[in-house]
């Protein structure tokens, strides 16, 4: 399975929130990784608990919402703001190859760590000769 045929990025500008006159929805910062047994999303996600978190997979998409709440009060008053604060989402396309009932997720430091297995079929073989 190669890198760029497994995820398909489904996104608009990474940089820029879309906003309503209510709350921006932002695209959050995903780094992707593959080994033999598994493809691994490194997803930004700061100030985000994992109560917030919502991961659904439903027919190959995979789809990452996040909710990131005010870090202080209302009478804060910044001097420099680059964090985000609203729905931070992502979609992306998931190949057939995935184990979904394998998928686990973890949230650490403003980092969610997403695991998808890769499904048996899909896995690198090695292919024995033999002499006839």
């Amino acid at each position: 399975m190669s890198k760029t045929a497994t995820l398909e990025r489904q996104a608009n500008n990474v940089d820029q929130p879309e906003c309503s006159p209510s709350a921006c929805t932002y695209t959050p910062a995903v780094d992707i990784l593959e080994t033999d047994d598994e493809l691994l999303l490194l997803v930004d996600v700061p100030g985000a608990s994992p109560e917030a978190i919502d991961i659904e997979y439903d027919r190959g998409r995979l789809t990452i919402a996040v909710g990131v709440a005010e870090r202080q009060g209302p009478q804060t008053q910044y001097t420099h703001r680059e964090y985000g604060v609203g729905e931070f989402r992502r979609t992306f396309q998931v190949g057939k190859e995935i184990d979904a009932s394998r998928m686990e997720a973890e949230v650490r430091d403003g980092v969610l760590t997403l695991h998808l297995p890769k499904a048996e079929a899909a896995k690198a073989r090695k292919v024995a000769v033999k002499v006839v």
